[in-house]
């Protein structure tokens, strides 16, 4: 997910499409969500049921204080396993082949986001009833750490052990990297998210790498901090995102598409 001040976070959109028709119809669901003009209430689905849907889709579990939490054996955790299971094997595939390559070349790196790829944001969206505000994130972040998406550490520490550089790319605001840091490390991620390693946003001094500048669309600057990464010698052999505006536009290999039915960003 790519976090924002300005971002566009289509809610109730998102949650449709995700529920509707589900991510082989992702195009049109989300050009109906975004464009179309419901003719009567039969067309809107009900929004308590849906937020009701997500929370049965993450195995709600709510602890002795009152708060919110996604279980290890949901449907969404179950969804997450099979995707890591495929990731795996083409990095086993990857880490075979370097190690038969004997000339060489470019250095494997998979690129991951953070929000709802690494880090579960389920916590938060029930906490401030899934009505998302920078505000609201920061306080979040500066005190709290975001549990891991269940079997993400596993899957990534696995990889930088064989050889491959793990790369952070997020829509987080510059001024949130200290927080996120702390959390990846707190909730077991072993490649170190420093500066060379961890991309965030930074509206007030852009990088040069990225024409956009300032004005990037999440596809823009997504798509063009790879590329950054690629001219470094690196080869992007696999991209994690739970949006398809964290996957679009080259400089990867593979891309693999978490799920997530709670916001949609363009």
């Amino acid at each position: 997910m790519s976090l924002s001040p300005k971002s566009v976070r289509v809610r109730i959109a998102a949650a449709t499409a995700a529920l509707a028709v589900g991510a082989g119809l992702y195009t049109a669901g989300a050009a109906s969500a975004d464009h179309s003009v419901p003719r009567t209430d039969k067309e809107i689905p009900n929004l308590t049921q849906v937020q009701d849907k997500i929370k049965a889709f993450y195995g709600d579990t709510v602890d002795a204080s009152g708060e919110h939490y996604a279980s290890p054996d949901s449907n969404y955790a179950k969804q997450v396993a099979g995707i890591e299971k495929k990731a795996r094997a083409q990095l086993e595939k990857v880490v075979e082949n370097r190690a038969q390559d004997r000339k060489g070349g470019k250095k494997p790196a998979i690129v991951l986001d953070l929000d709802d790829t690494t880090l579960l944001t389920y916590n938060y969206e029930l906490r401030v009833g899934f009505h998302f505000t920078p505000e609201s994130q920061d306080a979040y972040l500066k005190s709290t750490d975001m549990a891991a998406v269940f079997g993400m550490p596993k899957l990534v520490n696995w990889a930088k052990s064989k050889g491959i550089e793990v790369f952070y790319v997020t829509g987080r605001g510059e001024h949130q990297r200290e927080w996120s840091a702390r959390n990846l490390k707190n909730v077991g991620y072993k490649p170190v998210a420093d500066r060379d390693h961890f991309f965030l946003k930074n509206k007030q001094n852009p990088p040069a790498y990225l024409e956009c500048g300032a004005k990037c669309t999440t596809v823009e600057y997504k798509s063009g901090t790879r590329k950054y990464i690629e001219s470094k010698g690196y080869d992007i052999v696999a991209n994690f995102g739970d949006q398809y505006s964290d996957l679009a536009g080259g400089y990867a290999d593979r891309t693999y598409k978490l799920p997530n039915p709670m916001y949609y960003l363009p």
